[in-house]
Parts: structure tokens; sequence; C-alpha cells
């Protein structure tokens, strides 16, 4: 395929997604002097990587056992799990997923977490152990400024969520405050963590040098393991006794002030115009599912008014905003060179049906770009962890279903943070298993057994 000399006008438009090998480098430099303003109390104000510390310091060790619950909130679904750490490799899961109505996520604070406590408490009652007073992990997956391993306070809502009365609150208190409501549920909330941390403890538990923690799905964020010495938004961070802290980085918030304007195009700011939070989340517009398809609609729209894809025929919902969603480009990549069964099927999905092979190979090379781009902009953020580590031996955990289904994301990774990390530095990439609930379940072991044993774990 020569997408120059075929499609010349669709190449000349995604050349503006291109992003050199220099301006990679730039990406990882700019993102590194966020990341050191953001751990640091006198510019941390001022950084739009916020750094959150999340009061983790105790990785896996193996010694885990016995049951635990979490609750994993990141998306339109919520699940409720029982973990079981058997042994130092084995663990059991019983989970339930709960769909949440579209005005749960708009509406008052309140009924959110009345609905959060009805599903533990049905799911407790349904296995028998209401009354137990599990520890429980929370796995919360949106921006928490943390007072404490129990003690997250809502910075702002993502991914859609608007509901009042919770931003500036401490989450878990909201959550007991709506379980002593119910008055039936006796249950012991000893940590909240982000998705990321939970990722990478649950990636840790069978790689025990997991220190990176990595979210690509309808959000993106990283995790990672820093010196407790260079965390200075931690009270008393120059004695603790423990050396390392794992950072939640809230990472898609950089370029919020303005340092990546030279990465994005003018679809990045119809994008951008088109969301409830105008300005906010830059880097996590460029790289998560929820942009991801709108950004390859705008450019098939544009092409379409130009008269150069589909003869200039369209359909109703090709103009609809959102309406191609993100895994369409995964199912339009899957396809094997001169195939098109799943493009035919994303087509006529989107009211598409008179395509030719060559709108179909435009339509490929399109989706290829920005899924690129996206791939290239994460790779620049896992190098700048993995070089403020300092750490030459990594691996580097992983969930989101940009990366669990894209058929190429992996492998873009890997070709990409190879050429960009410096030479004798390694890095493995796993898929974590469940890391929202394994995750949780994990640091609320350590948080358990470190009350009763403050010595026991430590980081190896």
């Amino acid at each position: 395929m020569n997408p120059q000399a075929e499609f010349p006008e669709a190449f000349e438009i995604c050349q503006q997604f291109t992003i050199s090998h220099d301006q990679m480098i730039e990406v990882i430099e700019r993102m590194t002097k966020e990341i050191k303003m953001g751990l640091a109390r006198d510019t941390h104000p001022r950084s739009v990587v916020k750094c959150h510390i999340s009061h983790v310091q105790d990785l896996p060790t193996g010694l885990e056992r016995g049951k635990f619950l979490a609750l994993d909130l990141g998306g339109t679904n919520f699940r409720v799990l029982l973990v079981t750490l058997i042994s130092d490799s084995e663990s059991d899961m019983i989970s339930k997923t709960y769909i949440m109505d579209k005005s749960l996520i708009i509406g008052p604070g309140s009924e959110l977490f009345d609905f959060i406590a009805e599903c533990l408490a049905k799911f407790c009652k349904d296995h028998q152990v209401e009354r137990d007073n599990l520890p429980l992990g929370f796995t919360f997956s949106f921006p928490l400024r943390q007072d404490g391993l129990a003690n997250g306070v809502l910075t702002a809502w993502t991914k859609g969520f608007s509901c009042d009365g919770v931003v500036g609150k401490n989450v878990v208190q909201l959550l007991n405050e709506a379980i002593a409501r119910r008055g039936d549920l006796k249950i012991n909330i000893v940590a909240i963590i982000n998705d990321t941390v939970g990722t990478l403890m649950s990636c840790a538990f069978s790689s025990r040098n997991c220190r990176i923690g990595l979210i690509v799905g309808t959000g993106t964020n990283a995790s990672y393991v820093e010196k407790t010495a260079n965390t200075e938004m931690l009270q008393n961070f120059h004695t603790s006794s423990k050396q390392n802290m794992v950072i939640n980085c809230e990472w898609g918030a950089f370029g919020d002030n303005g340092v990546l304007e030279f990465i994005k195009t003018s679809y990045d700011k119809q994008v951008d115009k088109q969301t409830p939070n105008v300005n906010k989340q830059t880097f996590e517009k460029c790289i998560s599912g929820m942009y991801l398809g709108e950004l390859v609609r705008l450019i098939v729209v544009d092409l379409i008014y130009r008269g150069i894809l589909f003869k200039g025929k369209s359909s109703e919902l090709v103009f609809q905003k959102w309406s191609f969603e993100t895994s369409f480009i995964s199912e339009v990549e899957s396809d094997a060179p001169g195939q098109y069964r799943n493009a035919n099927i994303v087509l006529d999905k989107m009211g598409l049906r008179q395509a030719t092979d060559v709108d179909k190979r435009c339509l490929r090379f399109i989706c290829q770009t920005i899924s690129t781009r996206a791939a290239k902009l994460t790779s620049c953020g896992l190098v700048c962890l993995i070089n403020k580590m300092n750490a030459n031996d990594v691996t580097i955990g992983v969930d989101g279903s940009v990366y669990r289904f894209h058929p190429k994301f992996h492998d873009l990774l890997v070709h990409y943070v190879s050429k960009l990390l410096r030479p004798g530095y390694h890095f493995h990439i796993v898929l974590s298993e469940d890391g929202s609930g394994r995750g949780a379940a994990l640091v609320a072991a350590a948080a358990v057994s470190n009350k009763q044993n403050p010595s026991k774990y430590t980081y190896q």
C-alpha cells in the first residue's frame, strides 16, 4: 500500500498526526519536568501531572493470605469481588458486574454511593460474608488526592461522570455513610486505590520486578514506584521508614498547560471542544478509547465533504458525534492485508455501504495513523517513568480495552519503547490479570498485615 499515491488527501491529513523521534524525545523531557514538579512541594500546585501519593508502600511479597473484598468503579460497569489469596502465586476470585444507569453517573453523588452500597450488600449476602467484617480495597479510577491509604479526596470527575457533591470529598467516607444508611453490612474499608496502582500490584504478585502500572482504555494513566525521599507531598517524607512509594501520576492531564501544543492537530482541538472538560486531559484525549474513534470519524467526515471517500456519499450516522467507536479501529486493523471482512462490518454499522477497496484501505490507514500516535505517546510516558526510576530491568503491567483488544498496540509499545530507551535498559510488558480486583485485595492484605506486623512487608 502506497498511501501517498493512492489517497494523497488523506495522507496529507494524517501527516499532521505523525510524531518524529525528536518530537518524542521532547515529549519525554517535558513530561519529566512536569513529574518532578508534581513531586516537589514548592512546584506541585503548578504542575499538571499531579503525581498523587498513593500511600501504598508495600509490594506483594507472596506472604499474603486470606479473604478480601474489592470494589472496582471506573466506568459504567461497577464490580464487586471476593478474592481469596491462597499461596504466593495462586488466588481465587468471584465477581459480579453491575451495570449503572446513566442517571447514576450524572445525578446526585448520594445516589451513586447508595447504589454501590446496595450492590455490595447483595453480593456479600449471596456469599454469606455480610457480617464477617472483611477488609475491603476500593479501586476508584478517578483523580484522587490521598491523605492516607483509606482517605481519598476526589479532585475531578472524568470519563463522563459528573455526580454532584463528590468532588472535594473523601470517597471512602461517602461510601461508609451509604453503608451505614443501610445498616445490614459489616465491612472494613482499609484502602482506596487507582486502577493503575491495582494493575501494578496485581502484576507484581507474579512478576516481582513490576514497577509500573499502565491503563490504556477508556482513559489513560500510569503509576510507578518512586523513592520516598522524592515524594515531598508526603508528610514527614524525609523520615519515612520505607524507601519507596507508589505514585499515581494522573498523566492524562499532561499538556493542559500548553506544553503539548506542538503535537496537537485541528482535529484534536475539535474533539476537545466536544467534551465536557474542554482544555483538560490533553494527553488522554490523544491516547484513550474515549476519543480515538471520534478522531477517525472527524477525518472521515472531512474527506466525505471533499468528495474523496465513498464518492462523497455518506450516512446519517457518520455525522453523529462519537458514533465511530474506538473498538471499530481495532476491528478494521485486525483485517489481514487485502482482506476487508471486519472493515465491511464496521462500514455496514456506520451505514456506509458503497465503499470501494480503495476507501477501505484509506480507512485502515486513518485508523493506523491514530492508533500509532497513541502508542507513540504512551511509549514516551513509559520511557519517562523508566528513566525517572533509573530502572535497567523493569516489568510494566498493563490493562485497558485499547491495549487488550487492539491487534498491534502491544507490538507498537515494544517497538517504540525499545527505540527510545537508553542502551542496556530492559523491559517486559505484561497484561494484567484483573488488576482492579486482585490488586485492590493485595493492597488491603498488605494494609492489614502491616498493622499487625509492621516489619513483615518490605520491597524486595
